[in-house]
């Protein structure tokens, strides 16, 4: 039983610290945001709540686990968002769908060792 916890834990951190870093790229580096955004293709506008998104599911991840409903929707959105993130970069050929698909095998590692070691 500690092997999985272990890496419940590690994946789990390890997710949770890229999804804070970039959320706080969003607010605190902005003008970048915006240039990262505009080549993607997507309106700047969706800077300001997929940041705040961001920080809540974290939240909900760390902190909610008896709210398990919520917490599978978080995991669902996070999904979608690496997904989405993986070909949005990998159509305009910048190299960094890489990180969307590093932090998809965490989601996913997270998600499922998370089935085994909560209750």
């Amino acid at each position: 039983m500690k092997t999985p916890k272990i890496v419940y834990w590690s994946s789990t951190a390890i997710l949770c610290f890229i999804l804070l870093y970039t959320s706080g790229n969003y607010f605190f580096n902005h003008d970048a945001s915006i240039d990262f955004f505009v080549a993607l293709g997507y309106p700047v506008y969706i800077i300001y709540p997929l940041g705040a998104a961001k920080i809540m599911g974290v939240t909900v991840i760390l902190f909610f686990n008896h709210l398990r409903l919520l917490k599978e929707w978080v995991y669902a959105a996070f999904f979608f968002n690496f997904v989405l993130a993986f070909f949005a970069h990998f159509l305009i050929s910048d190299g960094s769908h890489f990180g969307a698909f590093f932090a998809l095998i965490l989601l996913l590692t997270s998600y499922f060792t998370g089935k085994k070691v909560r209750p």
